[in-house]
């Protein structure tokens, strides 16, 4: 543990910021894998839904700066393509 105070708050505040991220890219990857499993079963008009929530949850995270601006809109563009190509 760190002896100085300010040392000691930015190991709360990185600990309390590594648990959000955590649990964000989770979900993301939670709805990732709902998205996949509806396309894998061909159920195309939830997997357009899917991908509508999956797209938010992966714009909201590069809004708070889980993930880069430029990845989730590379995920997005990938996803679409593959639900293109599957239809």
């Amino acid at each position: 543990m760190a002896n100085i105070k300010s040392a000691q708050k930015r190991i709360l505040v990185i600990n309390k910021k590594t648990a959000r991220n955590r649990m964000i890219k989770s979900q993301l990857k939670t709805a990732i894998r709902r998205f996949e499993e509806s396309l894998a079963a061909g159920n195309f008009e939830e997997a357009k839904t899917r991908l509508k929530l999956v797209e938010k949850k992966l714009h909201q995270a590069a809004a708070k700066g889980t993930i880069h601006k430029a990845k989730a809109s590379r995920k997005v563009s990938r996803l679409a393509t593959k639900l293109n190509k599957a239809i």
